[in-house]
């Protein structure tokens, strides 16, 4: 089997209002080469900018890589690594209190995109000087304010 292309992936999503205009940005890095996404919607929250720069970021990969991604959402990164996600997709998107799950539509995204690629979540503390965490939340600020 083929050795999968190491990448690491930082993303952060930024909402003026929760709800309001929203951004999300991404810096993407393999082998020295970097590439930046964003995006964002005229109303939206910040969780579903936090996972949609993840989904973005992932769904931009070409093939299966071995993923080392880095965020400031505990939200992501709770998720995924502590199970909620596939635990609330096994009881029809409903969480353990029977409430509906929230963004359910993009975790079944990052779900998917999970068991394509192998990921890695990393957290970093937001707004503390983590250069990538900076930078995407720079992109994602920048791109939200256009709705504003």
């Amino acid at each position: 089997m083929a050795k999968l292309q190491q990448i690491e992936i930082f993303t952060d999503g930024a909402c003026s209002g929760n709800p309001g205009p929203g951004g999300w940005g991404a810096v993407l890095r393999c082998r020295g080469v970097e590439k930046e996404l964003s995006g964002g919607e005229a109303v939206t929250t910040n969780n579903r900018m936090e996972l949609t720069a993840v989904i973005s970021a992932l769904s931009a990969l070409k093939r299966p890589c071995q993923v080392t991604l880095t965020t400031d959402s505990q939200y992501v990164v709770n998720g995924i690594e502590k199970g909620w996600a596939k635990k609330w997709r096994a009881n029809g998107w409903k969480k353990s209190n029977r409430e509906p799950a929230l963004n359910a539509d993009l975790w079944q995204e990052l779900l998917a995109l999970c068991e394509t690629h192998q990921v890695s979540f990393c957290w970093v503390k937001g707004h503390a000087g983590h250069p990538e965490n900076e930078r995407c939340d720079r992109l994602a600020v920048a791109f939200y304010q256009r709705f504003l």
